[in-house]
């Protein structure tokens, strides 16, 4: 797998970030000690700026784990905000509601155990800032899904933008650069696709962040199709 920032650097972001508390310090522990794969703290900072500047009432996540970034997203939400958090492992949501209620955050949140992509069809947009972190060959899905329901102004971000386990990103950037290389897999394929998909949007302006493990944040720029 690709290293993105050097640790060196990676030390650095996170020097200059915003402190977290008691309970982010504990959900980072827990990925560490559990092998969990998270946003990372330099990521959730980005997330919960993103929040700040779009003024973000209600956020929506493709894929929510124990709620790691779900925590970083809630303290940008006014007190009569929402935050939807979406999970196939009902132990990881419970996990997440654990964490969330210990923050002061569980009345901003609803917790929607099953596929995230059967529960935005139950959601009413507008969304102003949307999380997708579930699987990568649905990426696409999540973005068209979500795509009418994001005000200009709102943000879609994809994690996992560069590299995760089983990401190529040798195959990655050769597709990204219009190749086409052999032996490619579904995870792979899906990011690509999900980076032409957005790119080819007229309706957002997608840009690619080396943080974390590479986020692609996609800004509605005007109200074209839906």
């Amino acid at each position: 797998m690709v290293t993105i920032l050097s640790p060196e650097v990676s030390r650095f972001v996170r020097a200059v970030a915003p402190d977290s508390d008691a309970v982010l310090a504990e959900m980072d522990a827990y990925a560490d000690e559990e092998g969990f794969p998270t946003v990372g703290p330099e990521v959730g900072a980005f997330l919960r700026l993103l929040a700040r500047t779009t003024d973000a009432r209600r956020i929506f996540e493709f894929g929510s784990g124990y709620g790691y970034s779900a925590y970083w997203f809630a303290e940008a939400l006014p007190d009569d905000g929402e935050l939807v958090l979406t999970e196939v492992d009902a132990d990881e949501l419970e996990l997440a509601r654990e964490y969330l209620t210990r923050g002061g955050y569980d009345e901003l949140a609803r917790y929607e155990l099953g596929d995230a992509l059967e529960t935005i069809d139950r959601y009413d947009g507008p969304f102003e800032v949307v999380l997708i972190d579930h699987q990568k060959h649905r990426y696409v899905e999540a973005f068209e899904a979500i795509r009418p329901k994001v005000p200009v102004g709102g943000v879609i971000v994809a994690d996992n933008a560069m590299t995760a386990g089983p990401i190529q990103f040798e195959q990655l950037l050769e597709l990204v650069e219009g190749a086409d290389p052999d032996d490619v897999n579904e995870d792979t394929r899906g990011i690509a696709d999900y980076l032409e998909t957005v790119r080819a949007d007229p309706d957002f302006e997608t840009v690619a962040l080396p943080l974390g493990e590479g986020i692609a944040v996609s800004y509605r720029v005007r109200d074209g199709m839906s």
